[in-house]
């Protein structure tokens, strides 16, 4: 038995097409599973269906959605199953950083879409998605936070507010889906090359001091989360949920 095995499973990964979430949904589809790839805008997400589709015939299909948009998350999930039946695996990856800086100068306006597109889209989203998996008993809700969420920055720290919030979301959904087989878990990604953590490792200051501290010395690559989302999704973390699995290199050990 392949404890790691996601074939006949279907999962939804937002923000896939790029960074973390490419890299999760190409594992995904790597692993067996079926994947709708979404983001925002449908060219970007078609490339990356075409690329898994060149390797797993058939494994990716395109629905596009903006995840401040209660009504296109919805057609995220009457789509998915009506092209694939059902949803196993919700990948909530997708997320907002329109302001660095302290927190004294963010607007009101600018924290307000970090806590709605960090926090209440994922709620919105895991309402959506939920009663198919409740209805057989099974699913795997994966939430995709930050090591942000348990530590403090002069630069991002709403954003790190928003990810605190989701730590505590994700224990809360796992005590009220837990009776009927469905695990909520979390994954907290340190510093990730990825374009939307651009303004932080691109800056040498900021790169020279979480690398100095960092078991590893580094930071990540998108596909180093891949392997925490599959564990997340599969058999092999049946008994897993409610926690936060931190995946940074070392940083929080430090």
């Amino acid at each position: 038995m392949n404890l790691f095995d996601l074939t006949g499973k279907v999962a939804i990964v937002t923000g896939s097409s790029r960074g973390i979430g490419r890299a999760i949904a190409e594992a995904l589809a790597d692993h067996g599973a079926k994947v709708v790839i979404s983001s925002r805008k449908a060219p970007a997400c078609q490339e990356v269906a075409d690329a898994i589709n060149a390797r797993h015939a058939g494994a990716a299909i395109v629905v596009p959605a903006s995840i401040s948009s209660k009504e296109e998350l919805q057609n995220l999930v009457d789509e998915t199953r009506r092209q694939l039946g059902r949803i196993d695996i919700l990948v909530c990856n997708a997320a907002s950083n329109p302001y660095f800086g302290p927190m004294a100068g963010i607007s009101d306006e600018q924290f307000r879409k970090i806590l709605d597109n960090n926090v209440i889209a994922n709620h919105w989203l895991v309402q959506l998605a939920a009663p198919d998996m409740v209805e057989r008993g099974s699913g795997s809700i994966i939430i995709v936070s930050s090591v942000g969420g348990l530590t403090s920055s002069t630069v991002i720290g709403a954003y790190n507010i928003s990810k605190a919030a989701d730590l505590q979301l994700v224990r809360n959904l796992a005590a009220e889906f837990g009776p009927q087989g469905v695990r909520v878990n979390a994954i907290a990604p340190g510093l990730v090359r990825t374009d939307f953590a651009r303004a932080l490792w691109e800056n040498p200051d900021i790169l020279k001091r979480v690398t100095s501290v960092a078991a590893l010395k580094r930071i990540g690559e998108p596909r180093e989360l891949a392997g925490a989302a599959i564990f997340l999704a599969s058999d092999a973390a049946s008994f897993v949920t409610g926690t936060t699995l931190t995946v940074d290199g070392g940083y929080t050990a430090r």
